[in-house]
């Protein structure tokens, strides 16, 4: 992405930049651009952007990047404006990696791309029980205070890899399955005072561990970049 920054900052010919904060109206868009209506796919990527949008439209380049980490709205501007875009995607923020499946589970704080320190490991949980009667509800029973004590411990975790950190902490992203996550998040209270700093972004990890937790970071860092031609 900072290579083809380079070659648009180099681009010849006009342009305009557009800078929008997340979720911004698909209008203001088409307002600034002189772009009416909007393809309808690119309509879906910019509602759905859960960290805004950056648009770049030009005689040779019409294209739009999902950036990896929220940008602040701007007036639309001449000429390629990447300058705000490279300055986001070159800070070295403090990221915290949280992934959890049922059953195991990685932690993992970033400075930038590099791994500061993780935390990984897994718990029993047993697989859902099929038969009916009396022993059915009681395993249920059980299974249940196994994920409770499982996400009692990850939430244990995380608290001691975080908490000596949270002054310099600039974004929490979770991985792994949505709604055990959710059951996770709910549970473990000490992640509520980190929800102004939790991206929406979900990384899909199969299975949560070291391994997982070093390839997940460059996803996290990744952005999107979507160009389209005009007829």
């Amino acid at each position: 992405m900072l290579r083809f920054l380079n070659e648009l900052e180099t681009a010849a010919g006009s342009g305009v930049s557009l800078y929008l904060s997340p979720r911004s109206p698909v209008g203001e868009i088409e307002e600034a651009l002189s772009i009416s209506p909007l393809p309808s796919d690119l309509v879906k990527l910019v509602t759905n952007s859960k960290t805004g949008t950056v648009v770049f439209r030009g005689e040779q380049h019409r294209c739009l990047v999902l950036p990896p980490f929220p940008v602040m709205q701007r007036p639309v501007s001449t000429g390629f404006d990447v300058g705000p875009l490279r300055s986001l995607l070159q800070r070295e923020f403090t990221i915290a990696l949280i992934l959890v499946r049922l059953g195991s589970y990685g932690i993992g704080l970033f400075q930038g791309e590099e791994l500061v320190s993780s935390k990984v490991g897994t718990g029993l949980i047993h697989s859902r029980h099929k038969k009916g009667g009396s022993s059915q509800g009681r395993f249920k029973r059980h299974r249940e205070k196994q994920i409770e004590l499982f996400f009692s411990r990850v939430c244990g975790h995380v608290r001691e890899r975080l908490e000596p950190h949270l002054e310099r902490l600039d974004y929490v992203i979770y991985g792994g399955e949505r709604n055990t996550l959710l059951s996770f998040r709910k549970q473990c209270r000490f992640l509520h005072a980190l929800e102004d700093r939790t991206l929406e972004t979900l990384l899909n990890v199969r299975k949560p561990g070291q391994r997982a937790l070093e390839a997940a970071i460059g996803e996290a860092w990744s952005s999107e970049l979507i160009e389209w031609i005009e007829m």
